[in-house]
């Protein structure tokens, strides 16, 4: 459920962003009449969502087991890519971000309402889609309760509070610690499901050693058990991993940790010419 919580928290919060300097933006520039236009974006955006994670979860459900296997590591590993990109870039680029977005919403404002909500719809489509398959990959090794989904959906009306909250400036967060605690919080999230990703690909007989377990911890870490399940749910780790597993687990989160990490390059300025 943590981990659910914190993917609609993190990426909720991108969009939530997304939303208040729009918001803000045309409520300074008195271009109220615009602001409808934003709200339609915005909610076809979030249809859009909704309706990617159902055809996930609808696609997923009716495969064969081999099938649904090979369809959730996919899905799994096209989650990791998508959430190592979104931290290494909203890492380089938060403190930009309410810049560009008035910018872009700008030059949408001198091409008419169309405009408008196609920038609105392409700025929050972008974390509505992320937030799917991530939510989707994630819920795969998890419980089959409704935990995942109340998980979720806490994170995003957290967010929403935030970015109202931000917008009213009625709270002030440091954003960039925000993002480098739950790029931190994240990046081991996305281990685990690169680890279940794995899985499934031995599931579905594309990898080998699924009957190898690295060591056994199910004494120490019952299934059934709140820990057990928490750790499942959080960050999947499990009781009797495979070797390939574990490996893959390390071979992600050692070297990703590293550049996530390691301090930002300042950029070198040339003296000027005597």
């Amino acid at each position: 459920m943590f981990a659910s919580y914190l993917i609609g928290l993190r990426e909720g919060l991108e969009g939530a962003l997304v939303v208040s300097v729009l918001v803000a933006f045309l409520v300074k520039s008195e271009r109220r009449d615009r602001l409808p236009s934003v709200w339609a974006g915005v909610l076809a955006a979030v249809a859009l969502s909704v309706g990617f994670g159902a055809v996930l979860t609808f696609t997923s459900a009716n495969l064969g087991h081999t099938g649904q296997e090979l369809f959730d590591a996919v899905a799994s590993l096209l989650a990791v890519v998508f959430v190592t990109w979104m931290i290494f870039w909203m890492r380089r680029a938060a403190r930009a971000l309410s810049k560009e977005l008035r910018g872009k919403l700008s030059d949408a404002l001198e091409l008419g309402s169309t405009a408008v909500v196609v920038m609105a719809f392409l700025a929050v489509a972008r974390e509505g889609l992320e937030t799917a398959l991530l939510f989707f990959a994630s819920a795969q090794g998890a419980t089959t309760t409704a935990q995942p989904l109340i998980g979720i959906s806490l994170g995003v009306l957290t967010s929403v509070a935030i970015g109202y909250g931000l917008y009213k400036s009625a709270i002030k967060i440091n954003l960039t610690k925000f993002f480098t605690w739950t790029g931190l919080l994240l990046i081991l999230v996305a281990a685990g499901i690169f680890k279940y990703g794995v899985h499934d690909l031995q599931e579905a007989a594309i990898l080998p050693g699924l009957g190898t377990p690295a060591f056994d911890l199910s004494a120490a870490l019952p299934a059934d058990s709140w820990y057990g399940a928490l750790l499942s749910g959080m960050l999947n780790i499990t009781p009797q991993p495979t070797v390939l597993e574990v490996i893959a687990w390390a071979v992600y989160l050692i070297p990703v940790l590293i550049l996530f990490l390691r301090p930002a390059r300042a950029q070198f300025t040339p003296a000027p010419a005597a």
